[in-house]
């Protein structure tokens, strides 16, 4: 909804992709399986923003 929370998720996602990284090439299979939930619950989190932003547009089309 606010461009601090798409930004907050975006990091999110970015942290997750680096520990999922890390730990593939550290052999961590815990490591990499915590950045890759990190990455889903980041991504999962932007399409509640997203989902948020398209009722509030179509709000302001049936309000005119």
């Amino acid at each position: 909804m606010s461009f601090l929370d798409k930004l907050k998720n975006k990091a999110q996602k970015a942290k997750g992709r680096g520990k999922e990284e890390a730990g593939r090439q550290s052999g961590d299979p815990r490591l990499e399986a915590e950045g890759r939930g990190e990455r889903t619950a980041g991504g999962a989190k932007q399409v509640g923003e997203r989902v948020k932003d398209a009722g509030k547009e179509t709000r302001r089309t049936f309000e005119s």
